[in-house]
């Protein structure tokens, strides 16, 4: 249908259904590309847009002028089919249009260019082809886009969704924008259940908690070096203890993991804490899922398979552990509290004899076709489960407790139906966090996994997954300078402040454990200095939460 040809019933309709439409393009494809990896829609001609069965021809070579003339003005294309579709857009929606077509897809240094090297790119492009059709009504191939985006990020430090509209090498493409506003719609909804979440604590009246002054230089003052051979890796493990004077009568030590692209230096403030308050902690470094390694991957140097380097990371945790054991680093203690964050979160569940709920692979099939936007590790835990590597994992003797920072895992053990740990766990999260959201993965996974009585759940209003990470010169900053080169909404309203209530709630956690069981009613806590907010939630609450 030619879009001359449109009636005026037909113009209204289409101005009022694509009124705001556009905008949510805009705001959720801004998400979509900058966490994602592609955006798979270009023609050398024309790009075909379908809604309501409407279908509006547009020209990539007008639409790319009409993008870059000031403020979008189709005054300068009167006689177009694109000033003609422009007409029946209200101004909101032109603007909404243009976001959209001006979203930076991928830089050279992103977490969206991770991705696009990984195994989820794949179940991504192939979500997106279901809206996006070729010229025979076919679905886009999803090595043609990732080859296009490669090629576009060698000759540009960013790319655009109008960039990839532009280079693409295909006759026409047709944009179905009904089913991108289904999709839409869908993570409309997954957004909601966490703003409620956001909504139904900050409700809650919080009582002054004063916190000890935070740690604030990363250095590495205390530690001690150390490497262990291992036979599963080439070189050997580097690890930094950190030994107090007087350890804890309690004989309890603690292993750090970090997560993926993580470094040890990045916890030292932990280490340091952690050690002050007497208990002896291991740094882990784990290679080839470290920051010299995602920096590689980022490059194009390296390939990830998630699998592999699960498998390698279970490996250093038991070769470390058994090297305590054995008395050959120089660590005392006689049973282990393992704390990791994200991928490391999830090294010490599995470690800990979790076991996986069956049906994986139809909650996979599930969650990947609706495009996991507002949980990316999703797609990690499908691809973990693809490979195969998530059962059998249990150590002897189990850990004394896990704490998991920003953890996940809330397809592999679903909060109605995984039979739950028998140690006390304590999981950490953000009311930020896109990567691992609190609703569906912490809060839900303290539910599902254990029902210790000192097991908790602490959700950090403003805290994001990368909150806990500290670099060299991060000191007052709102963000981090780590080699994801994330911004606040990333970060989360400074970190330094996060990593306060972090160590607060660890050492009070760990403190609990030689206290003997006692169930703790919730609580809801604001820091007297900088009014930071948490709450620190017992199962009952969680299954509330979880409920509304």
């Amino acid at each position: 249908m030619e879009t001359g040809s449109t009636t005026a019933e037909g113009q209204a309709l289409l101005r009022g259904r694509l009124t705001g439409r556009c905008i949510a393009m805009g705001l959720l494809g801004s998400l979509l590309l900058s966490t994602g990896g592609s955006w798979p829609v270009r023609s050398t001609e024309h790009v075909e847009v379908q809604i309501d069965g409407v279908v509006l021809p547009v020209s990539v070579e007008e639409l790319g002028a009409f993008v870059r003339s000031p403020e979008g003005d189709p005054s300068q294309f009167s006689r177009s089919e694109l000033s003609t579709w422009m007409r029946l857009l209200a101004p909101e929606s032109k603007e909404g249009l243009i976001r959209l077509l001006k979203a930076p897809v991928l830089s050279r240094r992103s977490l969206g260019r991770q991705m696009l090297s990984s195994w989820g790119a794949g179940p991504l492009l192939d979500a997106l082809g279901e809206l996006i059709r070729v010229e025979d009504g076919g679905r886009i191939n999803s090595s043609l886009v990732l080859s296009t985006l490669e090629l576009l990020l060698e000759q540009q430090e960013t790319v655009s969704t109008l960039d990839v509209l532009e280079a693409l090498p295909t006759q026409q493409l047709r944009l179905d924008l009904d089913a991108l506003v289904g999709a839409a719609n869908r993570w409309k909804l997954e957004l909601k259940r966490h703003h409620r979440l956001m909504n139904s604590l900050g409700l809650e009246e919080a009582r002054l908690q004063p916190l000890p002054p935070g740690e604030r230089s990363p250095l590495s003052d205390g530690s001690r070096p150390s490497t262990l051979s291992v036979g599963h890796r080439q070189r050997p493990l580097q690890l930094e203890r950190w030994i107090p004077q007087s350890p804890r009568d309690d004989r309890t030590w603690v292993l750090i993991m970090p997560g993926l692209g993580g470094d040890p230096n990045h916890f030292y403030w932990l280490a340091r804490s952690l050690m002050k308050a007497g208990w002896p902690v291991a740094l882990l470094e784990h290679p080839g899922s470290d920051a010299t390694a995602v920096q590689a991957l980022l490059e194009g140097r390296q390939s990830f398979d998630g699998a592999e380097v699960l498998q390698q990371r279970l490996a250093d945790l038991e070769a470390v552990l058994d090297a305590q054991r054995q008395g050959d680093l120089n660590i005392p203690g006689d049973e282990v509290v393992l704390i990791g964050h994200s991928l490391g979160a999830l090294t010490a569940l599995l470690a800990s004899g979790a076991a996986v709920v069956p049906g994986m692979d139809q909650r996979c099939e599930g969650a990947l076709a609706g495009l996991p936007l507002t949980n990316l590790s999703e797609l990690l835990q499908c691809e973990l489960a693809a490979g195969r590597v998530l059962e059998g994992n249990a150590m002897l003797p189990l850990p004394r407790a896990v704490v998991g920072l920003n953890s996940f895992g809330g397809l592999i053990w679903p909060h109605s139906s995984s039979q739950a740990l028998s140690l006390p766990v304590l999981l950490v999260g953000g009311t930020l966090d896109l990567i691992t959201p609190a609703l569906d993965e912490q809060v839900a996974l303290m539910v599902g996994l254990s029902q210790h009585p000192a097991s908790r759940v602490v959700v950090v209003e403003g805290a994001s997954h990368f909150s806990p990470i500290r670099v060299d010169g991060q000191e007052s900053a709102s963000q981090a300078d780590d080699v994801f080169r994330l911004g606040e909404e990333l970060v989360g309203v400074n970190p330094l402040r996060v990593q306060r209530v972090i160590a607060f709630e660890v050492i009070g956690f760990l403190n609990s454990l030689s206290a003997g069981p006692s169930r703790q009613d919730s609580l809801h806590l604001k820091d007297s200095t900088s009014m930071t907010r948490w709450h620190r939630l017992e199962r009952r609450r969680a299954l509330d939460l979880i409920g509304q």
